[in-house]
């Protein structure tokens, strides 16, 4: 972690907490800060890195002050989870380009992952997202990536990062995306030629309207996937001020159900939280609610830290099914009553009791249909 000091500077109490202090049962009383004297980032389960850098939305302004707002609405929310143990590891330092903020955000993602930390993210533009994903490059991990957003940042004839960074992700080289999800997409920010280029890549977009119709179809999604980046412009305006762009998108309750299911994932090693802007919010109630989905998330955790592995079968309902002439095995959790789905190569994927019961009409699952279709 000493390596990492050029590139964090301490949380600012002014700031997160109006030199007010802490109860007991508060979060702020028990996360470790590095003002902590026995602050020690291998006792955390989770590690949380603010970043200021903004310029890839396409403004003048080079930072801004989220990480901080966010964190003053977190601290202030109660501790229910202990066994959860939470670090703040300060906030990553601009760079005097927009680049040198990349690599300085890579450079402590990389550390941390290597460290099997699940670190959360809090602001800069959506853009950063890149530096999150080529954190995991370095160390050669293949992933599977998950984006909340009301559009699809694959305008390869815009200048602006945050509108076009998907291209980099999915072209460049080395690759290491196994696969991409897209959460909440509204068809009206999303030119229809863009989506049947993802189709042809085997990349899966959920429209907003199929989300919200069975949010829970998410679960599987949100459990296979290795990191999440959440723009905040996918949360309709009345739920998130801060988003001008739209009056429609995820309630607050839904954006908080995912961010849920992400922590309850054992691949997910980090969730990144883009694109709030403090001066466009409204009585900090964008803070306010990023905070909330942030305290689900460590719900998830917790729940997660309940679940069996696949190999202690005594905890699981095992179902021999047989659909389209295909025999295959379905894994219910007695603990969380989520499902799994054994491919033909014997792996287990995510799915869902949904998957299960069409299963069960002799029908082919589109999950597992997608999932052959790529391999």
């Amino acid at each position: 972690m000493q390596d990492l000091q050029d590139f964090l500077v301490p949380i600012s109490f002014s700031i997160i907490n109006d030199d007010e202090g802490y109860v007991n049962g508060q979060l702020g009383a028990h996360i470790m800060t590095q003002q902590d004297e026995d602050f020690d980032i291998a006792a955390a389960d989770i590690v949380i890195v603010g970043v200021k850098e903004t310029r890839g939305n396409g403004n003048t302004e080079k930072e801004n002050n989220a990480a901080d707002i966010i964190r003053k609405q977190l601290y202030r929310l109660h501790y229910w989870h202990t066994d959860i143990k939470i670090a703040d590891a300060g906030n990553i330092e601009v760079g005097a380009t927009i680049t040198d903020s990349y690599a300085a955000v890579r450079t402590v993602l990389e550390e941390l992952y290597r460290l099997n930390k699940t670190v959360v993210i809090l602001g800069g533009s959506h853009d950063v997202t890149l530096a999150q994903y080529h954190a995991y490059r370095i160390l050669n991990k293949v992933v599977e990536a998950t984006c909340v957003d009301a559009a699809i940042n694959l305008k390869g004839e815009s200048m602006v990062p945050a509108e076009n960074f998907l291209m980099e992700m999915f072209t460049g080289e080395p690759n290491i995306l196994k696969h991409y999800n897209h959460i909440a997409f509204q068809s009206y920010f999303v030119h229809p030629r863009m989506l049947q280029t993802i189709d042809k890549l085997r990349f899966d977009c959920y429209r907003l309207g199929h989300v919200q119709h069975d949010i829970e179809e998410m679960e599987p999604v949100l459990r296979n996937s290795n990191m999440l980046s959440f723009d905040v412009n996918a949360i309709k305006h009345s739920d998130a001020p801060t988003n001008k762009n739209c009056p429609n998108g995820l309630t607050g309750v839904e954006a908080c159900m995912l961010t849920r299911f992400a922590g309850m994932s054992n691949n997910l090693s980090s969730l990144g939280m883009y694109g709030y802007n403090p001066k466009e919010d409204t009585a900090e109630i964008t803070a306010k609610q990023i905070a909330q989905m942030l305290w689900y998330f460590i719900d998830g955790r917790h729940k997660m830290a309940q679940e069996s592995a696949l190999e202690e079968r005594q905890n699981f309902n095992e179902y021999q099914l047989v659909f389209a002439e295909v025999e295959t095995l379905f894994l219910q959790s007695k603990r969380t009553n989520r499902w799994w789905m054994q491919l033909p190569n014997g792996k287990f994927i995510a799915c869902s009791h949904n998957d299960y019961l069409t299963a069960g009409k002799n029908e082919l699952p589109e999950r597992w249909l997608r999932v052959q279709e790529r391999n």
